[in-house]
């Protein structure tokens, strides 16, 4: 397969899942922007692995407006839209404000949104598109301890959804992965939130998230980056409006 010719952009793309996407994109061809609020870490992502940086912050309608346009204009249409920036923390809801409810549904389902459309504008010009959106497991089951999380995550899939039924007949799929707990710069966090939560120490808190993986494991970002090729691929055009997941055996 290849993606020569194709412009992806992939946010949250200096580190973790959207690395391994970015970078899996790259070695099949395509140009790939990556973006991020972190210059640094973008920087050095863009350098060592032949990607576009771009700073952007997709909780700002207007910083997503013109970063996109930007991207667009340096390398075309964007034809491969990975919604990836998120934030997972938990938190009861009972104990929960409504500027912690705000910033999780302002990355993870506005700028979902607001990535998506700003996208589409250039894919219409064009005669292909792919939509994948990073959503989670819990995008199809409550997690317990993080229902603002599982809602924003419920909704990113909802839209896909929605957006599938719309586009039906046209040229461009747009589908969503599901992943259980993958082995990215987030799980040192959630640890530390497990071990003052619970007085757990570090093994038993790593633990506890490994468990919650029914195969035993974290996943490798490379797993989750696999599924993207595939769904670029020209055997995946009657793949639409799904909920991919990846979970090690999750049902």
């Amino acid at each position: 397969m290849t993606l020569t010719g194709k412009h992806a952009l992939i946010t949250g793309g200096g580190t973790g899942i959207g690395l391994a996407i970015a970078t899996a994109l790259r070695g099949a061809g395509a140009e790939v922007t990556i973006t991020s609020r972190r210059a640094d870490v973008l920087e050095a992502a863009a350098s060592a692995h032949g990607l576009h940086a771009l700073v952007m912050d997709v909780q700002d309608e207007a910083s997503v407006v013109e970063g996109i346009a930007e991207a667009v204009a340096a390398r075309g249409p964007i034809q491969i839209c990975v919604p990836n920036a998120g934030i997972a923390e938990g938190r009861a809801l009972h104990k929960m404000d409504m500027a912690f409810w705000r910033n999780m549904m302002a990355t993870n389902l506005d700028g979902t949104f607001l990535t998506i459309r700003e996208s589409l504008k250039s894919m219409h010009q064009t005669d292909w598109g792919r939509v994948i959106a990073i959503s989670s497991i819990a995008g199809l089951r409550g997690l317990k301890g993080a229902p603002c999380y599982t809602a924003s995550k419920h909704a990113m899939v909802g839209l896909i959804r929605g957006l599938a039924a719309d586009y039906l007949g046209k040229p461009y799929t747009f589908n969503a992965i599901c992943p259980a707990y993958v082995d990215t710069e987030i799980v040192p966090q959630n640890i530390d939130r497990i071990m003052a939560r619970t007085g757990m120490s570090e093994d038993e808190a790593r633990a506890v998230m490994v468990g919650a993986n029914p195969h035993g494991r974290l996943i490798a970002p490379g797993e989750v980056a696999e599924a993207v090729l595939w769904l670029c691929a020209p055997q995946s055009g009657s793949v639409n409006g799904q909920a991919i997941q990846i979970a090690g055996g999750e049902f």
